[in-house]
């Protein structure tokens, strides 16, 4: 009996470390290449904030395809899309490593991020379909740990590799990542849903059920919240390394271990957040999060106008706004989705579309503006914030509450 308790433990950790991993291959491949920003620049002959347009159309191509690959992966089964998927984020890779311009480069990596898209939507749909429902919660949370330590670990492995193998190395290692999850996934994941021939992928029962989702107030509400705020985030990644880089003059490995401290705020808050919910309600978590959110950007932007920060106090403001995210967010993605028993698949890839399709604009909106100054950034920030909390006081009076 404690053999086969041994091995369905074992099974059980194998399936949970490779569903990480396939949820895992999207963060790392947006903060690996950041301490490379000034070397792809100069290497490329461009500037530091074209190369950010690189990250904007992964955030555009991770939107777009988590629309895509909803009705794919019902209709084909996981397995065949999510191979097709990752066989693109491969050859994408490759291309990147090889890349000579920058406008290439931008259309690579938004294919790239379409190729991974289909790892971060798989996984969620195979987590739903091996374990039991009261397990769900608990695997979500072991996923959501390794998504959180890939923010440490990426930029400090790839400014080390920056530094000693030139930033190409960083996209060959991630094609070599790729290739062994599509491995793992292939041998080591079980066939867990038939292929459902009646699900249509015509556009127009696809935009009905989007459309129905959509028009429910606490799923518009929570959804735009969560998303508006959640773009400080994106605002951030991007701005990271002009910000540090260019402006505070730091190295890549420094660089590096400042993106690894930051990401430290979003697993101390999503911790706390655990905590604080045997306590409050998550509407009042929002509330507090965000309303703390809106007093620090409004200090950090009179701070940031009268040069009063360096590095150290950039840090200490940017630590806390990225905290204020980390306990909104599992609440307002927990309030959206709750309405939803039937349509939770198509709710969820729409909060996750709406959420990176507003985290692209605020990215790209600081390739435009982000120059020689750290105000562009904490301008974003602000109104994003500010536009979040009016939002959350607004449409909380249309919400019939039913659960």
């Amino acid at each position: 009996m404690s053999t086969t308790t041994h091995q369905s433990k074992l099974k059980y950790f194998q399936l949970v470390l490779i569903l990480g991993f396939l949820t895992a291959l999207g963060p790392f491949s947006i903060d690996m290449y950041l301490p490379g920003f000034s070397a792809i620049a100069t290497d490329l002959n461009t500037t530091v904030a074209k190369v950010a347009m690189t990250l904007s159309s992964y955030f555009i191509g991770i939107s777009a395809g988590q629309l895509l690959y909803g009705p794919l992966l019902d209709r084909y089964g996981r397995k065949k899309p999510l191979f097709i998927g990752l066989l693109v984020y491969i050859l994408a890779s490759l291309g990147c490593a090889f890349v000579t311009d920058i406008d290439t480069f931008i259309g690579l990596r938004f294919i790239q991020a379409v190729g991974s898209c289909a790892a971060t939507v798989a996984s969620v749909s195979m987590v739903r379909d091996l374990f039991p429902v009261r397990d769900i919660p608990k695997v979500f949370s072991l996923l959501m740990l390794v998504v959180g330590i890939s923010p440490m670990l990426a930029p400090t492995v790839g400014g080390y590799v920056t530094d000693y193998y030139g930033w190409h190395t960083v996209f060959f290692i991630l094609m070599c990542i790729g290739i062994a999850i599509l491995l793992a996934a292939q041998f080591g994941l079980p066939d867990t849903y038939a292929p459902d021939r009646t699900i249509s992928l015509k556009p127009k029962p696809i935009i009905l059920n989007f459309l129905s989702v959509l028009k429910e107030p606490q799923f518009y509400t929570y959804a735009f919240t969560g998303a508006i705020a959640f773009s400080g985030l994106f605002t951030y990644v991007a701005a990271s390394p002009i910000l540090f880089m260019d402006l505070f003059k730091v190295d890549p490995k420094t660089y590096g271990w400042i993106f690894a401290f930051m990401s430290l705020s979003f697993i101390l808050a999503s911790q706390l957040n655990s905590v604080l919910l045997r306590w409050f309600t998550s509407e009042q978590i929002i509330y507090g999060a965000l309303l703390t959110q809106t007093i620090t950007v409004i200090a950090f932007l009179i701070a940031a106008e009268n040069n009063l920060l360096g590095l150290y106090e950039t840090i200490a403001m940017l630590f806390l706004f990225l905290a204020c995210i980390g306990l909104s967010n599992p609440n307002t993605a927990g309030l959206t989705l709750a309405p939803f028993a039937k349509n939770a698949g198509s709710a969820s890839a729409l909060m996750g579309a709406i959420q990176l399709g507003l985290g692209a604009l605020a990215s790209f909106a600081v390739g435009i503006f982000l120059k020689d100054s750290m105000v562009p950034m904490v301008i974003i920030m602000a109104v994003s914030t500010i536009a979040a909390f009016v939002l959350l006081n607004v449409g909380k009076r249309k919400i019939k509450v039913r659960y």
